[in-house]
């Protein structure tokens, strides 16, 4: 019985990584709001009929809302509602989720609302939903449960929700390959926009151009160790969540196989399948093959050691990727290939591969500032 909230939790924490995930791909880029001038009033909660059907764009929502609707449903059914009540609360949650999100993309110059879109994500919200009760019936999800409880600590919930997203982050062209986080020249661009003809414009213009002068393409060697730092930051945390070497070796493999696999599949979709592999260099290649053995060296570190060398290596390899350029190629091969615009479904990933080491970092001070043992 005590492993159920831990359960629970898990799942709560997913639906809403995921719902926050759909809000900002149904609503980018959040620019233009407006008053539209027709409809008005209660009109703005009716959805028309699209006058052109893309079955790729049909799929594309339907298949968006499969995981809400499941996670969901597990929420649900471990708080103790009976299949039935979880499956239409799920299905009915996510439904009124997407009618909202599609209502308000009427206030969006940029955007067009739909109905055959919400009723996609309520079929798909409904597919999954009935998933969970299919696994639920088949045991499956008291299992995970109870598999769960032993594979990993306690306080492990938040760590394993960031282990979940980190290859959503890397579905974005990255400054290098595995490389999170270059949010700072964002956020550059962003005050320096924000003070244009004011007073401080002309101080903020020379730090600017300091600041871009500062990104020089990295050498070899920093480009191997951004690399290597980018794979180990999310084998070290991992190890925060459980105690066994054999389970954090495992994690360690699985990190490899997602990190590369996601970050072929992100080169594949957003350049184009002939150059599904560009990303694999000499280069990329050593950081990867020292990530990896630095991971399995690390297996058997006490949990606080892998936290504290963890933060190391995740500022180490924000330091490291802030000083690299961006690459000027990806932005118009985004442009130009209608997959690669859904992979990244409008800044979806992009928003988590900027955040994700920051929200690691602060996980990490949390785990290491409590007086838990795990």
């Amino acid at each position: 019985m005590a492993d159920a909230p831990r359960a629970r939790s898990l799942a709560l924490l997913l639906a809403l990584a995921w719902t926050a995930l759909t809000v900002n791909a149904t609503l980018y880029p959040f620019a233009g709001w407006r008053l539209p001038t027709s409809p008005t009033g209660w009109g703005l909660l009716l959805l028309p009929w699209p006058r052109w059907i893309q079955a790729f764009d049909a799929w594309a929502n339907a298949v968006a809302y499969v995981p809400l609707g499941l996670l969901l449903f597990v929420e649900l059914a471990r708080h103790g509602r009976a299949p039935l009540h979880a499956a239409a609360g799920a299905t009915l949650g996510a439904a009124a989720l997407s009618w909202g999100l599609e209502a308000l993309q009427y206030l969006l110059p940029q955007r067009v609302p739909s109905l055959l879109d919400w009723l996609a994500n309520t079929a798909g919200a409904l597919a999954g939903a009935l998933t969970g009760w299919s696994l639920q019936r088949l045991g499956v999800i008291a299992w995970g449960h109870g598999h769960r409880s032993r594979w990993f600590v306690p306080r492990s919930t938040t760590g394993l929700v960031l282990l979940l997203l980190w290859p959503v982050g890397l579905l974005f062209p990255t400054p290098v390959p595995l490389g999170l986080g270059q949010v700072i020249d964002r956020l550059r661009e962003q005050i320096v926009f924000a003070l244009l003809d004011t007073r401080w414009s002309p101080l903020i213009d020379s730090w600017a151009l300091a600041e871009f002068e500062l990104h020089t393409p990295l050498t070899a060697a920093a480009e191997a160790v951004a690399v290597a730092v980018g794979l180990l930051g999310p084998c070290l945390l991992a190890g925060t969540t459980t105690t066994q070497p054999w389970r954090r070796l495992m994690l360690a493999c699985c990190a490899l196989l997602l990190g590369v696999g996601t970050t072929t599949l992100a080169t594949a979709l957003n350049f184009g399948p002939q150059h599904a592999f560009a990303w694999i260099t000499l280069h990329a290649w050593a950081g990867i093959g020292v990530g990896f053995a630095a991971a399995v060296a690390s297996a058997w570190l006490p949990w606080r050691a892998c936290a504290g060398l963890a933060l190391v290596v995740l500022t180490t390899g924000l330091a490291l990727v802030h000083g690299a350029p961006e690459d000027p190629y990806f932005a118009q091969s985004l442009k130009a290939w209608e997959q690669g615009r859904f992979i990244h479904l409008h800044g979806m990933a992009q928003w988590v591969g900027w955040l994700w080491p920051y929200a690691a970092l602060l996980y990490l001070l949390v785990r290491l500032s409590s007086r838990d043992p795990a």
